[in-house]
């Protein structure tokens, strides 16, 4: 018998009802409300399966597929004797449980919803438009960069005092920089925004091609010297390659839209002080 653990994870792979008939020996294709097993007078089904699997779908992948099917009906036999020895001694009748059995109604509800109205709204021609719409009149900018990584500022001031005398910035890379691209001379190669950490592309992007920082430039990761070797335009990006992002931000977008609507025809009142002023705040 396996155990595992019931809490849903934030990643639980989904594992649709025709990919657990992998393995099966069944010669037909099987249907959610087949009959797979029963416990007493309570039916177990396909669907009952496809079910378990979206809720443990990390732990199933330790196993060859063809245990699958076995593994998640050893869970939901294991489910439904605790759940009728739970009824049977009232404990479905406590108020705590209720609250918890109500919590998942509205968990479910809201999924629902969410993938009925929101997600399934959002078409292929959407993303396309999207798309267009974003990088219409698109221009970015590349450069590559080196870059001299220290461990205090002092350091840093003292490295370029040495290139505004005439130091090659990629031998003193290899020589004082600490990060991992100090042995190759500092070289970061191409990069665009959004790739680099904010102050360092800040910086980075400000330097004309051929320049380097006159000032240290503080990180997380310590003090930087940026000397910017190239710029050049850089490529509209691929649909394909920013299609799931895109989908996120129309799925953002139609969230936001459809809760401000909810929320006109539904007022929400918040009785708790501290919470309402919290509220308040956001």
């Amino acid at each position: 018998m396996f155990h595992f653990s019931m809490r849903r994870s934030a990643r639980s792979l989904l594992v649709p009802v025709i990919a657990l008939t992998l393995g099966s020996t069944a010669v037909r294709a099987a249907e959610p409300g087949d009959v797979v097993a029963k416990v007493g007078d309570a039916e177990i089904t396909e669907a009952d399966l496809a079910f378990a699997a979206q809720d443990i779908g990390n732990d199933l992948q330790k196993f060859p597929p063809t245990q699958w099917r076995s593994i998640l009906l050893d869970v939901l036999v294991d489910m439904e004797l605790f759940a009728q020895a739970a009824k049977k001694d009232g404990l479905d009748q406590s108020d705590d449980v209720k609250r918890q059995m109500n919590f998942l109604t509205l968990k479910v509800l809201r999924n629902a919803y969410l993938k009925d109205k929101i997600d399934s709204e959002i078409s292929a021609d959407d993303l396309k438009a999207a798309y267009e719409k974003k990088y219409a009149d698109f221009k970015g900018e590349e450069i590559s960069a080196r870059h001299i990584l220290v461990k205090d500022k002092a350091e840093a001031e003292a490295i370029i005092k040495q290139l505004e005398d005439g130091a090659d910035f990629a031998e003193l890379a290899k020589e004082k920089s600490t990060g991992p691209s100090g042995p190759n001379g500092g070289d970061l190669g191409y990069f665009a925004k959004g790739q680099m950490v904010p102050d360092f592309e800040k910086a980075a992007f400000a330097l004309e091609k051929g320049s380097f920082t006159k000032e240290p430039v503080q990180t997380q990761f310590g003090w930087h010297v940026i000397k910017v070797e190239d710029k050049r335009p850089q490529e509209k990006p691929k649909f394909e390659d920013v299609a799931a992002k895109l989908r996120q931000e129309l799925i953002r977008a139609r969230y936001d839209k459809v809760m401000e609507e909810l929320k006109a025809e539904t007022p929400v009142e918040i009785l708790d002080p501290t919470l309402a002023k919290q509220q308040e705040a956001k």
